[in-house]
């Protein structure tokens, strides 16, 4: 199945870079109009003045919100015992009330419109205890993975799905400290059953599906695109 995505409007939280600026690719090969909100381009997500402005300034640009792609997101990768208070709220703000903020602003858009597609990006550290210390990251992931549920339920009456991504390690700016130590990609790779980690595209084929009409029965689903990682 081709997925084609013309006339549909989306919009790529954290899109300038990494998974977010493959997905926002991804789609706009599909046939969709993107519209990025990313720090770089003056949108803090983690505002609801920011968020707001910027989805009335797409619907009146482009007519109308259809997918909504929350990708925007950090880690603070450290013991927890190191982690101060700031550096906790500053993860739990970006990843996690910041997307729930965000798609809570798309809803009506895309009620207006007959309905939507929300696709979140979560984490294997959503789903395990991981490898390495990141508390508030793998805090902040489980909560992505059950307001997905949460959200999918509530509003399926208004034709708005909802679902999620869980990448395993990928090369991008935040895992790029565990990319340049050998040892520890020795320990990444220990826990990877197919021997070969996803790139951004990959991350962004399943976030493509997910939004398409291709997976029109599919709601507060978190699928893992992890190498088998999870299946240990």
């Amino acid at each position: 199945m081709k997925i084609n995505l013309k006339s549909r409007v989306a919009v790529v939280t954290g899109g300038a870079k990494g998974i977010g600026a493959a997905t926002a690719r991804a789609l706009e090969d599909a046939g969709a109009n993107v519209e990025v909100l990313d720090l770089t381009r003056g949108h803090d997500v983690t505002s609801e003045q920011i968020v707001r402005d910027a989805l009335a300034a797409v619907e009146k640009r482009l007519g109308g919100i259809d997918i909504l792609v929350n990708s925007a997101g950090k880690a603070v990768r450290r013991p927890s015992v190191e982690v101060s208070r700031e550096d906790w709220q500053s993860v739990i703000d970006l990843n996690l009330t910041a997307l729930f903020m965000c798609s809570r602003l798309a809803h009506p858009h895309m009620k207006k419109r007959g309905g939507g597609a929300i696709v979140n990006l979560a984490s294997i550290m959503g789903l395990t205890g991981g490898i390495y210390p990141n508390a508030s990251y793998q805090a902040s992931k489980g909560g992505v993975v059950n307001l997905t549920r949460a959200l999918a339920m509530e509003w399926a009456a208004d034709n708005i799905r909802v679902n999620a991504v869980a990448p395993t390690y990928v090369r991008t700016d935040l895992t790029a400290a565990i990319f340049a130590n050998p040892e520890r990609m020795k320990t990444v790779m220990a826990r990877t059953p197919l021997g070969r980690l996803p790139e951004p595209e990959d991350i962004a084929a399943a976030i493509l599906f997910l939004a398409s009409d291709a997976a029109r029965c599919i709601t507060g689903v978190t699928l893992p695109v992890d190498s088998g990682y999870l299946a240990r």
